[in-house]
């Protein structure tokens, strides 16, 4: 490793280390006491199964607010429940959306990095990126990575280890900072995403409970939400370079992975490939835009929308990150020989599936893990539970708006979907706030953020597993607890800043988003 990482933490005058240190260390040790992943899952179903005939024999003042029916918890230790576990597991697993996700666009990247295009592509960006703002970049670009939905995950934060380590500084610095900003800055974006949309409709449904006319603009956060983005940025960068990665600086890497590219140089026959590669790429990227233009254009929805979840524009991102990387990096690899033939090709096909597989056994467990947590009813008696206490409570509006976000926070640790988490519980605090006077907008900005700042260190979110195996390149011995103490300083500075931030943005009156205010009735 060069000389490019951050200074250390600072120690106590006795010389043991810093309160922050040990408390990391501590999440570290714990964690990686715990099994592995898999088997953490399977632990986790067999928990699921007993607690569900458990909590089943009582019944609960609670009220589900999608079916407007009485709570039950579901016993799935019951003959019924069982044959239909076993005769619907295959399609659990297939049905997994993320394992698809990954798996696809893996391919279109592996062969992009077999043939050599995406280590070109990165020397040529370190050559034109200060050191210096290396960390705010990556971050940056995980944040933007959220148009096209999920696709950061499986892109940027690889990537982002790659870089790291590219420039001689620790890939878990990388991986960290890279997985900040896609997931921990998840509801910050200088662009509308699909997921903009989709929250305010589900908030929109909740408000209109309590006043049947409201309507919510799926861009009614957006000007919070941008300026979100640069405090996430600058926060990130702090915590990766004067937290993160000086920790990182006990934590050795393999003997046996590669060593660190040159990325001082490319050689002619590079700059020739990069060249047809980048242009191939570039011709894509400008039919792909021809054919969004039209307004009759086959990639739009039925309402001419180019960026709605059912747009077919929204459902191809994957298969299209796979064509992007996918036609590059053979043009690439044929041009500067590293592919001589197509068995080559296939080669890197087997070989990034190959690197996948542990993934791949992991994500079965997941699946049904998920599927007898939902169907159980578990998910939603913690969160209809936490929320009526939080209503009970009866706070003023600005405590109940950071009790939002805490609650949201909790909540997210164990039900992984933020539209989930917020068609439940957004039913019962949008209602709420309005009759205190408090916006739908409002309600939907404050469970932002705490669904965004827990995401990185939740094990419901489908792709924490996966940010695991993207660390085990480097270091086999990484588990759960490395990850978790890696991402707890983002998720506590986020929270407390984060929340900070839009109590200042409320105080100063600024605008929340387009039509949309901070009480209710508007102004």
């Amino acid at each position: 490793m060069s000389n490019n990482q951050a200074s250390p933490l600072p120690s106590s005058p006795s010389g043991k280390p810093a309160l922050m240190d040990r408390f990391l260390n501590g999440i570290e040790r714990v964690g990686n006491k715990l099994p592995d992943p898999s088997m953490l899952f399977i632990y986790g179903l067999a928990l699921i199964f007993v607690l569900s005939a458990v909590l089943s024999l009582f019944s609960y003042d609670l009220i589900h607010p999608v079916t407007k029916e009485a709570l039950e918890v579901k016993n799935l230790i019951t003959g019924d429940y069982l044959a239909h576990f076993l005769s619907t597991m295959v399609s659990t697993f297939m049905d997994f959306a993320p394992l698809g996700m990954v798996l696809v666009a893996m391919l279109g990247i592996g062969v992009a990095e077999s043939s050599g295009f995406i280590n070109t592509c990165i020397k040529k960006a370190l050559r034109i990126t200060p050191k210096r703002i290396l960390t705010p970049v990556l971050v940056a670009i995980g944040i933007l990575s959220h148009v096209a939905a999920d696709a950061g995950y499986v892109l940027v934060i690889p990537i982002g280890g790659i870089i790291f380590y590219a420039a001689g500084r620790h890939p878990l610095a990388g991986i960290a900072a890279a997985f900040a900003g896609v997931s921990g800055g998840f509801s910050a974006s200088f662009i509308p995403s699909s997921i903009d949309p989709l929250l305010a409709g589900f908030t929109q449904t909740a408000a209109q409970l309590y006043d049947p006319n409201y309507t919510v603009n799926p861009l009614g956060n957006f000007f919070f939400t941008a300026a979100s983005s640069i405090v996430i940025i600058l926060l990130g960068w702090y915590i990766t370079e004067k937290i993160v990665e000086p920790r990182l600086a006990d934590h050795t890497l393999d003997d046996d992975i590669e060593a660190a590219p040159d990325m001082s140089s490319t050689t002619a026959e590079e700059n020739r490939a990069f060249k047809w590669a980048g242009l191939s790429m570039l011709a894509g990227i400008a039919l792909l835009i021809l054919a969004c233009l039209p307004e009759g254009s086959s990639l739009r929805d039925n309402t001419g929308s180019l960026t709605s979840f059912s747009a077919p524009l929204m459902q191809s991102i994957v298969p299209l990150i796979f064509l992007l990387f996918l036609v590059p990096g053979i043009i690439y690899g044929k041009v500067a020989g590293t592919f001589n033939s197509s068995k080559d090709i296939i080669d890197s096909l087997g070989k990034t599936l190959g690197s996948m597989s542990g993934y791949m056994a992991m994500a079965f467990f997941i699946a049904l893990f998920l599927k007898a947590f939902n169907d159980s009813h578990l998910g939603i008696l913690l969160a209809l539970t936490g929320a009526e206490g939080l209503q009970a409570l009866n706070l003023s509006g600005q405590f109940t708006i950071v009790g939002i976000i805490i609650l949201s926070a909790l909540v997210n640790l164990l039900v992984g979907s933020a539209s989930a988490k917020w068609a439940l519980i957004g039913t019962i605090f949008v209602p709420m706030l309005m009759s205190v006077g408090i916006s739908p907008e409002l309600s939907q900005a404050a469970y932002r953020i705490g669904d965004s700042s827990s995401n990185i260190i939740t094990p419901m979110l489908p792709y924490f597993p996966l940010v695991v195996v993207y660390c085990q390149r480097y270091m086999k011995g990484t588990g759960i607890g490395t990850v978790a103490s890696m991402m707890m300083p983002y998720t506590l500075f986020f929270m407390v800043v984060w929340t900070l931030f839009l109590l200042g943005y409320w105080a100063l009156g600024l605008p929340l988003g387009i039509q949309a205010g901070y009480v209710y009735p508007p102004m």
